[in-house]
C-alpha cells in the first residue's frame, strides 16, 4: 500500500470515528431528556364560605397542582367564567343549580384536567302576613299569607291557636280563642338551609256586657219620678241597645244614656251589646218607691264655733253635706240653709241661726244670704213633734201639718242635757224639716253634734 491509500486509509478511519462520535453523544441525549422529563397532576380543592349552599355562593379554590407551568380554569355559571391564574379569585354562583369547575394545567410535555361538580341551593326570601278576620276581638280567626321565595318545604307553629301547627306552603284559617300576644313562627327550608322568621297578633278581651245604674243627685232615694245614668262597663263591644219597658230612654242605641221613669214599681233594665262577632245581654232590676216628698240623711256632724273650718257648722239642704266656712263664696252661699252655733266643748249654749244672721253668732257674712225659721226649743211652742215622731215618718205629712214659721223661736238655745233632741225648721221657700240630735261629742276644739236630718224635697 503506498503512501497515498495509507493517507486516505487514516483519513476515512477518522472520518468514521467521528461519526461513530457524533452518533454517540445523539444517543446519549435523547436518554438523558427521557430521564429528566417532568410529569403534571392537576389537583385544587374547593371551600364554600360559610359552608352555606344557598344563593349567592361564594367557592374559594386552591390549586394543588404539580408539575405544570399553565393553567387553565373553567367557571360554568360562575363570576368570573375563566382564569389563568394559578391561585384564580373567589368565585360567585348568583342562583340555584349544578355547576362544575374544570382545571387544566400543563407544561411543555404534559397536560392533565380535573373536575369538580356540585349544587347550589335556592335563595331564600322568607316572610308572611298574618291578617285577623273581622275585628281583634276574641276568639278570632286568622288568615296566613305566605310570600316566602325560594323554599320547598316549610314548617308552622301557632301558640295557642287551633291548629297548633301545619307543613303547608299556605296554612288554612287559624283560630285564638284567648286575648294576648299569640306568637306565629314559620320555619322555611330550601332543603339545605332552613330560615326562621314569626310575626305577633295582639287580641283584645271577649265581649262582657255589663253597666251601672247612677241615680241622679236627686234621686238617690230611689222615689219616682227617678232618673239616672246608665253607665256602660262593657268591655269590647261596638253597638249598644238599651231596654226597658214602660220607661223613657233618651237615645236607646247610645253607648251611655238617660232613664226617666215616673211609676213606682220593679223594673228590669236591659243593656244588649255586640261586636260584630258576638251579641250578649246584661239585665239589672231596680226597685223604685212612691214619692214620699221626704229626704232622710244620716250622720251629719256639725261642729262648734272652733271648729267652723274643720268639722264645719253649715248645712246644705240642696248639696245634701257640710260646708266649712273656708268654702263659702258667691256660688253657694245662697244655698246654705241650717247655721249651727255651739259655744264650746261642754255645749253650755247651743242653737241653729238663720245664715243671714250668721254674724250675730260670731260667724262672717254668709253670700247671699238665705233665710231659715227654726225651732230650737219646741217645749217653748204649741207644737208636738217628738224623737219617735221623726224616725217613724216615712213621708212628710206631719211636716206639711206644722206651722213652724209662726212658732219660731230663733233666739232660744239649748245645752247638752236631753238626747235626742229635735229641732225644726222651714226655709223662706217653704221647705221644712227637723233635726235629730242623737250625739254630743265633746273633742276640745273639733267638738261636734251627730246628727239626722229629714226634709222635704218641695
Amino acid at each position: 500500500m503506498n503512501k497515498k491509500q495509507i493517507i486516505r486509509y487514516y483519513s476515512i478511519k477518522m472520518i468514521m470515528r467521528k461519526i461513530i462520535l457524533m452518533i454517540t453523544v445523539l444517543t446519549g441525549a435523547v436518554s438523558c431528556y427521557k430521564e429528566t422529563r417532568l410529569l403534571v397532576k392537576s389537583e385544587f380543592s374547593v371551600t364554600v364560605e360559610n359552608d352555606s349552599y344557598t344563593a349567592p355562593v361564594r367557592v374559594i379554590l386552591e390549586n394543588h397542582s404539580i408539575g405544570a407551568d399553565f393553567y387553565k380554569w373553567t367557571f360554568d355559571g360562575g363570576n368570573p367564567a375563566t382564569s389563568s391564574e394559578k391561585q384564580p379569585p373567589a368565585v360567585i354562583y348568583g342562583e340555584a343549580g349544578t355547576y362544575t369547575i374544570s382545571l387544566e394545567a400543563w407544561n411543555s410535555t404534559e397536560r392533565d384536567t380535573k373536575e369538580f361538580t356540585f349544587s347550589t341551593d335556592s335563595a331564600v326570601n322568607i316572610s308572611f302576613d298574618a291578617e285577623v278576620l273581622i275585628n281583634n276581638f276574641a276568639p278570632a280567626d286568622v288568615k296566613i299569607i305566605n310570600t316566602t321565595t325560594g323554599a320547598s318545604t316549610f314548617m308552622w307553629t301557632f301558640e295557642d291557636g287551633e291548629p297548633s301547627a301545619s307543613v303547608e306552603r299556605n296554612p288554612s284559617n287559624i283560630r285564638f280563642a284567648r286575648p294576648g300576644e299569640h306568637i306565629i313562627t314559620l320555619t322555611a327550608s330550601n332543603g339545605r338551609q332552613t330560615f326562621s322568621t314569626y310575626r305577633t297578633i295582639n287580641l283584645d278581651a271577649p265581649i262582657n256586657v255589663d253597666f251601672e245604674i247612677e241615680p241622679s243627685f236627686d234621686d238617690f232615694d230611689y222615689e219616682v219620678p227617678f232618673t239616672a245614668n246608665l253607665i256602660n262597663k262593657t268591655t269590647s263591644g261596638l253597638s249598644y241597645t238599651w231596654a226597658c219597658a214602660e220607661t223613657e230612654i233618651a237615645d236607646a242605641n247610645a253607648e251611655n244614656t238617660v232613664i226617666n221613669i215616673q211609676n213606682a214599681g220593679t223594673y228590669t233594665i236591659e243593656l244588649t251589646a255586640s261586636n260584630g262577632k258576638e251579641t250578649k245581654t246584661a239585665d239589672k232590676q231596680i226597685i223604685l218607691k212612691p214619692n214620699s216628698n221626704l229626704y232622710s240623711v244620716k250622720d251629719v256632724k256639725f261642729g262648734i264655733k272652733s271648729a267652723e273650718h274643720t268639722t264645719g257648722c253649715f248645712y246644705s239642704l240642696a248639696l245634701r253635706e257640710i260646708i266649712t266656712s273656708d268654702r263659702v263664696d258667691e256660688t253657694n252661699g245662697n244655698r246654705i240653709n241650717l247655721v249651727f252655733f255651739g259655744l264650746d266643748a261642754g255645749f253650755n249654749r247651743c242653737y241653729f241661726t238663720s245664715p243671714d244672721m250668721a254674724p250675730l253668732s260670731g260667724f262672717a257674712e254668709i253670700p247671699d244670704a238665705s233665710q231659715t225659721f227654726f225651732i230650737n226649743r219646741i217645749d217653748e211652742t204649741a207644737i208636738t213633734f217628738t224623737a219617735a215622731d221623726f224616725d217613724l215618718m216615712t213621708d212628710d205629712v206631719l211636716l206639711q201639718a206644722l206651722n213652724i214659721k209662726g212658732s219660731s223661736n230663733i233666739t232660744s238655745w239649748f245645752a247638752n242635757v236631753e238626747i235626742p233632741r229635735i229641732v225644726l225648721f222651714e226655709t223662706v221657700a217653704g221647705i221644712k224639716g227637723a233635726v235629730k240630735i242623737k250625739g254630743f261629742v265633746s273633742d276640745g276644739s273639733n267638738s261636734y253634734i251627730l246628727t239626722d236630718i229629714k226634709f222635704q224635697k218641695q
